[in-house]
């Protein structure tokens, strides 16, 4: 195990801002707008970049700051920044770094809003796309374009849980010269490190594990020092800055992601394995199940599992539906990474602006459901499980 796995819970906890005067143990909230300079002489050098400092908060703020250098440390990125939410990251890490005439290579697995930058927004730009597919890895080299500047990508992917070798993605990024930009959302950095695989940009939607207890909307944005001097360039001067109140909230979270996964982790795990033995559930998708296809691959680059399951019930959507109706302490919603077990439809949801076509591509079919496993008691979640399916089959 790395050094950076073994300090994991410490770097966490004990990354802070400097104490004030007043010797606080819980760092305070810095909630302002705008910071005051020493002189003029400190304001100029402020604005010229040739000293380090906070502005505006739309730039930086301490606590956004000490999230961020927690993230770093344990994802092994050089630099990072904050954004208000997920999605904003995602855009950011793209368009910051992407002109018209560039091309991007995508997995056709990604996020349903991460689908909509690429076929609808950066058209308008005159930045083009290509889709390949995860089980079809060796097409990929093919598809890279004398334009192609990037490769975008997540994994395990939402929501089916299918993996992409990062190792193999490094290499093929490294040999052509590409940005390599991995979503790390369901992962996190607890479970799977991109950056040690050759990622040269990791993002989040924070909003979901690192937060973990669904209460702020947040992302961000970590990797390669170079590339992140631009995201920070791009993002200052549009505006998607976090709230210090969030990023106190984040990063006071990070100290308990680590005991965090490990209970989503285990419960999940049980969770998929239960649903393995119920007659009414054709399939069930977990990387740390032995019969997920690419099993292997996710013990050689995840420390577990990942708190996501998805299965399908005998019927499709009619009985998908009936299952969700069904669930009496499941919670019904869109989200994910929470304390509270959330179950979801996704077709109708997520990604219903895909075309069916689209969504089988991707294994999404008609009566899919993902559920976020969460910190409850097992015992109790199966069970609500459990009835949810006899009430689906009755």
């Amino acid at each position: 195990m790395s050094e950076q796995k073994e300090n994991f819970e410490t770097k966490a906890i004990r990354t802070q801002t400097e104490r004030s005067q007043h010797h606080e143990h819980a760092v305070p909230l810095y909630l302002t707008s705008s910071f005051v300079f020493d002189d003029a002489e400190h304001a100029r050098a402020l604005f010229a970049d040739e000293v380090s400092g906070n502005i505006y908060t739309r730039y930086s703020n301490p606590n956004n700051n000490e999230f961020i250098e927690k993230l770093c440390l344990l994802e092994g990125a050089e630099d990072g920044i904050a954004t208000a939410s997920g999605m904003a990251a995602m855009f950011c890490s793209m368009a910051a770094l992407l002109k018209s005439g560039d091309h991007v290579l995508a997995s056709r697995s990604v996020f349903g809003s991460t689908h909509q930058i690429l076929n609808a927004l950066f058209p308008r730009f005159g930045i083009e796309h290509t889709y390949a597919d995860i089980d079809d890895t060796a097409s990929w080299e093919s598809k890279i374009k004398p334009n192609t500047k990037m490769i975008f990508v997540e994994t395990p992917s939402n929501p089916a849980l299918d993996l992409l070798d990062l190792q193999w993605l490094g290499d093929l990024a490294k040999k052509h010269n590409l940005i390599l930009n991995v979503d790390n959302c369901f992962a996190t950095p607890y479970l799977q490190n991109p950056i040690k695989w050759g990622a040269h940009i990791v993002t989040h939607s924070a909003t979901k594990y690192i937060d973990g207890q669904g209460r702020v909307i947040a992302g961000a944005i970590v990797g390669k020092k170079e590339l992140i001097k631009e995201i920070r360039f791009f993002a200052r001067h549009t505006g998607p800055s976090l709230s210090p109140f969030n990023g106190w909230i984040l990063s006071k979270s990070l100290e308990t992601l680590a005991v965090r996964m490990d209970r989503h982790c285990q419960n999940a795990l049980q969770l998929a394995t239960f649903l393995e033995t119920q007659s009414l559930v054709v399939k069930v998708k977990y990387p740390f199940l032995p019969s997920h296809p690419q099993h292997t691959l996710a013990k050689k680059q995840m420390r577990l599992g990942g708190g996501i399951v998805t299965f399908e019930i005998a019927g499709g959507i009619d009985n998908g539906r009936k299952f969700l109706n069904a669930l009496k302490m499941i919670s019904h919603s869109a989200n994910l990474g929470d304390t509270r077990s959330i179950a979801t439809h996704p077709a109708s949801t997520t990604h219903s602006k895909l075309s069916d076509a689209e969504r089988l591509a991707v294994g999404i079919s008609p009566g899919l459901i993902r559920i976020s496993v969460g910190l409850e008691t097992i015992e109790d979640i199966i069970e609500d499980v459990k009835q949810a399916i006899i009430a689906t089959g009755a």
